[in-house]
């Protein structure tokens, strides 16, 4: 994108959650980057289900929230860098490590910024979430030949699934949607199961390991149910790995299970902005080089605008829905 062709600007767009389910649009002086930061003109930003219980309104939400905030997959140009900024320059299309990104602009640190390569021009690359699953698959440590169970098939549950079967194992998926479960097949799985009866699904498990289960659990949804039935899927001395975004309140677990089992229980969530980008960069690599192909996900999108829609959509998830895009400029 040509910078110099865009027109100058002084102001910007930003969302801002004003009560639980209420969003405004308000315009607000354009931000300058300080030291070792960068302006984006964004593209457009990535609507993550973590966003929906801040978006209910819990108790501990405070409102209105920060101008942009909750938006963390954005994407765009970079329209104006601050002092002390290497390798990067107006003009460079990337993907970025911030947190206002429901906005036409955002300011994120160099490091937290990865250049997409001329053979993404045009394409939507919400990078945090892909970056997140590569994230999760080092973590499951999945290896050809074994047998691995994800429970739920949204956005980020059939890029796992697309990437362990790619490793060699055996994948079945487990999700309470048909279209989810026709998902799963075409990314891979052998056996997709319908999440509907607790112990139908253990059983069902259990005959297709020959009463062993499964040597990797990846639990992908954020609920209490789904987590106690990925215990009950991973066998002995299995891995139980927690992608889901558990926010709405404590959890229990069947410590008796997994004591008996020897589970190793992994909590695949990252905290560090090095590792979020190791895992952005490796992401790009991967579909540039055709290894994934997450842009037929991307079912819906949105104008800023409309925020509180795709917020909506993304609850209650219809018919074909995967991921909805907030685009900030076309």
């Amino acid at each position: 994108m040509d910078i110099a062709a865009q027109p100058r600007t002084e102001t910007m767009s930003a969302a801002i959650i004003t009560g639980p389910g209420r969003v405004q649009i308000e315009t607000l002086p354009l931000p300058e980057p300080g030291p070792g930061q960068v302006r984006i003109r964004l593209e457009g930003c990535g609507v993550c289900a973590s966003n929906l219980v801040p978006w209910a309104g819990p108790d501990w939400m405070q409102f209105p929230t920060e101008p942009g905030a909750l938006g963390h997959e954005g994407w765009g140009t970079i329209d104006a860098v601050g002092e002390d900024v290497r390798d990067l320059a107006p003009g460079d299309r990337v993907a970025a490590l911030s947190y206002h990104a429901y906005a036409t602009h955002d300011i994120a640190d160099q490091s937290a910024v990865a250049r997409l390569p001329a053979a993404l021009a045009g394409e939507a690359f919400p990078a945090e979430p892909l970056g997140c699953a590569f994230n999760i698959f080092r973590r499951s440590a999945i290896k050809a030949g074994e047998t691995v169970a994800i429970v739920g098939i949204g956005f980020l549950g059939t890029l796992l699934t697309e990437m362990a079967s790619a490793a060699g194992a055996r994948v079945i998926a487990v999700s309470r949607r048909p279209f989810s479960l026709a998902l799963a097949r075409r990314a891979g799985a052998s056996e997709a199961i319908a999440m509907d009866d607790h112990w139908q699904i253990i059983e069902k498990v259990k005959q297709l390991t020959s009463g062993r289960f499964c040597d990797c659990v990846i639990e992908a949804v954020g609920k209490q149910w789904p987590l106690d039935l990925s215990a009950e899927l991973t066998k002995e001395r299995g891995r139980l790995v927690i992608a889901g975004y558990h926010q709405d309140g404590p959890r229990q677990v069947n410590m008796q299970l997994w004591n008996w089992r020897g589970l190793d229980v992994i909590n695949a969530h990252e905290r560090a902005p090095s590792v979020y980008m190791h895992g952005i960069r490796e992401a790009i690599e991967a579909v540039v080089a055709g290894h994934l192909s997450p842009f037929p996900l991307y079912t819906h999108k949105f104008p800023l605008e409309r925020l509180g829609e795709a917020l909506d959509m993304t609850r209650d998830r219809p018919e074909g829905f995967v991921k909805a895009l907030v685009i900030c400029h076309e």
